[in-house]
């Protein structure tokens, strides 16, 4: 039996086989996949640091808010203490000997023998150390009385005297103490009246300087 010669090896071009395809194409898509993850990981990465860094300027702009707000809280509370100061001021504009004789504001807690007590307190007497046969205590804030000497009302003073003093346009609350017993001061008994009245009094450049007399 005679030997088939064997010819040369074939010069057809070499065909990839369908695993080697398969495999070269699996291989491509796997790296297309791990770019693409990578890309779209880096993607959510900047996307995340952009939260952080929007979360963190949300976070300090309510801060930087809620510190304007209190300072503005304290600018108002500063600007609150001076007014109350200005008015505090105003009332110490008028004169003591006028306050230490009718002002009682706001009005002593005396139960009983009111007028006897603030007749002996604030030393309220006659020139010749007799009793006065009447007195009154205002119980009314200093500037509202000062505010008297604003009033277009005006009337003849006490005593002839040449200038017109000014009536209050409203009453005030007042105590008035009457003498029902002694003459010779301390040893002096005054009967209790509340009741309100219009004021008359003598005012100057620095406000009101004597109370001359109250009017129901």
């Amino acid at each position: 039996m005679r030997e088939k010669r064997r010819g040369p090896p074939s010069s057809q071009p070499f065909s990839a086989s369908p695993l080697s395809v398969d495999s070269g194409l699996q291989v491509g898509l796997s790296s297309a996949q791990v770019s693409g993850v990578l890309f779209y990981a880096s993607f959510l990465g900047c996307r995340g640091t952009e939260g952080n860094v929007s979360a963190d300027y949300q976070g300090i702009r309510p801060k930087h808010v809620k510190d304007l707000i209190t300072l503005m809280i304290l600018m108002v509370i500063i600007f609150l203490v001076l007014l109350f100061w200005e008015n505090e001021l105003d009332e110490e504009a008028m004169a003591a000997t006028l306050e230490q004789l009718h002002v009682d504001y706001p009005q002593s807690d005396i139960p009983i023998r009111y007028c006897n007590h603030m007749i002996i307190q604030r030393v309220i007497k006659e020139p010749n150390n007799t009793c006065k046969k009447e007195h009154f205590f205002i119980h009314e804030r200093p500037r509202n009385i000062n505010s008297v000497c604003s009033s277009p009302r005006r009337v003849t003073c006490q005593n002839h005297a040449p200038s017109l003093c000014f009536l209050s346009e409203i009453k005030f609350k007042m105590t008035v103490c009457k003498l029902i017993e002694g003459t010779r001061y301390p040893a002096c008994n005054y009967h209790v009246f509340a009741t309100e009245g219009f004021i008359v009094v003598t005012c100057d450049d620095m406000g009101p300087a004597k109370i001359q007399r109250y009017t129901e």
